[in-house]
């Protein structure tokens, strides 16, 4: 299935799009399931749990895991998200989701101002947790 990028309203919001992304609804909507949304998007970012719970709020069952070996070939499943480690790339970290065989990033263009997403063939940095769908 082909779906649009979600790009990230707020600079710490890349769960939020990548939550909007995977229901298929707005980023506006999106922050709205998650807990003092506004706040954290522009304040403090998202857990992996927080990405859990607000998924979980709409019906799908989500868990997070610390990519070890015999899981890491498991990030590459349909709406699978995943958190790349913080590093000179990305300060804080990043969330991606995976879509029809790429990354839909919801900051492609970081650190542009001009905040655009897209998709991408492989990861930037090394992602250390990933967020599944259990529903399979």
């Amino acid at each position: 299935m082909i779906r649009f990028s979600v790009k990230q309203e707020d600079e710490l919001g890349c769960g939020v799009s990548c939550a909007a992304f995977i229901l298929n609804i707005d980023y506006k909507n999106a922050l709205k399931l998650f807990r003092n949304g506004k706040r954290k998007a522009k304040l403090e970012g998202f857990l992996c749990k927080d990405l859990v719970t607000a998924l979980e709020k709409s019906g799908l069952s989500y868990e997070f895991k610390y990519i070890k070996i015999k899981i890491r070939k498991k990030i590459y499943k349909e709406n699978t998200i995943v958190y790349l480690r913080k590093s000179k790339k990305y300060p804080l970290g990043h969330y991606l989701v995976r879509s029809d065989n790429r990354w839909m990033d919801p900051w492609i263009n970081f650190p542009s101002e001009d905040i655009k997403a897209g998709f991408r063939k492989r990861l930037p940095e090394k992602p250390i947790y990933s967020i599944l769908c259990t529903n399979r």
